[in-house]
């Protein structure tokens, strides 16, 4: 499923790209094309998303997939994370690193920088910044550049471009909140899962820690906390 929606998000971003260019240059229609593209590629990523439980039961997961793939760090089970044994670099100590988690892709920070949405800072937000590390170079250089993109107010370009013509250019607001609202979808639909997946299914199984993410990070309830944040991005 991760694999799908990176394919779909392609599309996506390049037209988010489009659109921050176009801005750039003052193209409303640029703009606008790229906006539209960005908000099919988000619909296809939901659709994607819905179709979890088809392959994926959350029994199965919690108790036969999830322990493999959480992690060393702030794992309770490995307190002191994992020592891998022959790997000369390490010397015999033992690593922490983090488990497979959706947050290593680049996909939805970069809509959050693209589209101007902001989040105050708290657990999560710095657990993000770590998931740069594992991110390929040329990822992590494209959202860079993203947030690099500003205005002459040091405003996120598109969304800044989009809000100052709210009135004169109606359908740019109409498709940029188009995005948004989509993005909030996609975290909507997550935290559901957060809650079916992992917390409803602790309730009768505890083999391994509900308190944490995938990743092995404490802050679920953080989660509802950027889907509010996203929202908010449209009445400010």
């Amino acid at each position: 499923m991760h694999i799908q929606i990176e394919r779909e998000a392609g599309p996506g971003l390049a037209g988010l790209l489009r659109a921050t260019n176009g801005a750039a240059v003052d193209k409303e229609d640029e703009v606008l094309l790229g906006l539209n593209s960005l908000a099919l590629a988000q619909t296809a990523m939901c659709a994607t998303l819905l179709r979890m439980k088809e392959r994926c039961d959350p029994y199965v997961y919690y108790n036969r997939v999830r322990p493999y793939i959480h992690g060393w760090k702030n794992s309770p089970s490995l307190p002191n994370g994992l020592a891998y044994e022959g790997v000369e670099s390490y010397a015999g100590q033992p690593q922490q690193f983090r488990g497979e988690t959706g947050a290593q892709s680049t996909i939805v920070p970069c809509l959050d920088a693209g589209l101007g949405i902001t989040h105050a800072p708290d657990p999560l937000t710095l657990y993000l910044q770590e998931m740069r590390d594992y991110m390929p170079p040329r990822h992590r250089a494209f959202l860079k550049a993203l947030e690099a993109a500003t205005d002459d107010l040091s405003r996120p370009l598109l969304a800044g471009y989009v809000r100052d013509r709210k009135l004169s250019a109606p359908e740019l607001w109409a498709a940029y909140g188009a995005c948004v609202d989509l993005l909030a979808k996609f975290r909507e639909i997550h935290i559901g899962y957060a809650d079916s997946y992992i917390h409803r299914q602790h309730q009768s199984h505890a083999s391994n820690p509900t308190a944490v993410g995938t990743g092995g990070t404490p802050f679920m309830q953080y989660l509802q906390k950027h889907l509010d944040e996203t929202k908010q991005t449209l009445v400010q």
